[in-house]
């Protein structure tokens, strides 16, 4: 039996026209999905679209573009709408929305006592609450069928105290608890027919962190150094090693799997530093 085939499924992405949701929903597509990608932006939406376009074995019939805010319930109620109205159901959700605030980090220069307390809060509520709320409105659809897969994309910061991160991390930290919260409220109430799990990346390169991590001619920045040698494998991650992680977390092949947090690396969250 092929565990991780989930031919007739489909996924929803929020925040999957970055570099890490594009690998994300490629693999999905690979794997037999119907995918939807929800974003804000239109133009991350076409341009995600058409990087996807080869990897879509259903053509442009496989992929759905949702405009929505992962903050904004309206929206998501919306968006919903459009995703019954095309497929009329939802077998995995991915939430990949995040991202950060120059005024949640504390800065070399700076302390604690800089930080910026509304920037703190508009980070916790991107990525904690856009964690949450499209979890209550796109799960219904799994709440209906009494079947579904959901998984959180977490952080390094959420486990371990990474300098700079402040809002960051303790946002992904409550993301780390809200997926085992959810995960045995929904093993609970629906008999293990609803999955709930995360993953939590190690260092990739995106377009949010490239020039903390990579000076203009693509050599290490301090930080970025400093994180390689915290690496055991010595390297960055490489968008496309999340899939495997998530197709497992997605497919028959993790069945009685719920509640855990996948570090996918490189050894960071195993070594001591020493």
């Amino acid at each position: 039996m092929n565990y991780f085939d989930l031919t007739g499924k489909t996924a929803l992405l929020t925040g999957g026209t970055g570099v890490l949701g594009i690998a994300m929903a490629r693999g999905l597509l690979s794997a037999g999905c119907k995918v939807a990608l929800l974003s804000r932006n239109p133009d991350n939406l076409a341009a995600a679209a058409t990087a996807l376009a080869e990897s879509a074995a259903g053509g442009e019939e496989s992929i759905l573009l949702l405009k929505g805010d992962v903050v904004d319930q309206s929206s998501l109620l919306a968006a919903r709408e459009q995703l019954q109205q095309k497929w009329n159901r939802l077998d995995i959700l991915v939430n990949a929305a995040g991202g950060n605030r120059k005024g949640a980090t504390i800065s070399p220069e700076d302390t604690f006592f800089d930080l910026h307390i509304d920037d703190f809060a508009s980070v916790n509520k991107l990525n904690l609450e856009g964690t949450v709320l499209p979890s209550m409105i796109f799960g219904e659809f799994m709440r209906d069928n009494e079947r579904g897969c959901i998984v959180n994309i977490s952080s390094m910061a959420a486990d371990r105290a990474i300098t700079r991160v402040v809002g960051y991390s303790v946002a992904k930290a409550g993301v780390d608890n809200f997926t085992k919260w959810l995960a045995v409220e929904l093993a609970r109430k629906f008999s293990g027919r609803i999955r709930v799990n995360a993953i939590a990346p190690g260092f990739f390169i995106g377009e949010q962190n490239r020039s903390l991590l990579l000076n203009d001619d693509q050599t290490l920045t301090e930080r970025g150094k400093t994180i390689i040698t915290n690496t055991p494998m010595g390297r960055f991650g490489e968008a496309e090693e999340l899939v495997t992680s998530l197709l497992y977390l997605c497919s028959d092949a993790s069945s009685f799997v719920t509640g855990i947090v996948v570090p996918v690396d490189g050894g960071f969250s195993a070594f001591s530093g020493v």
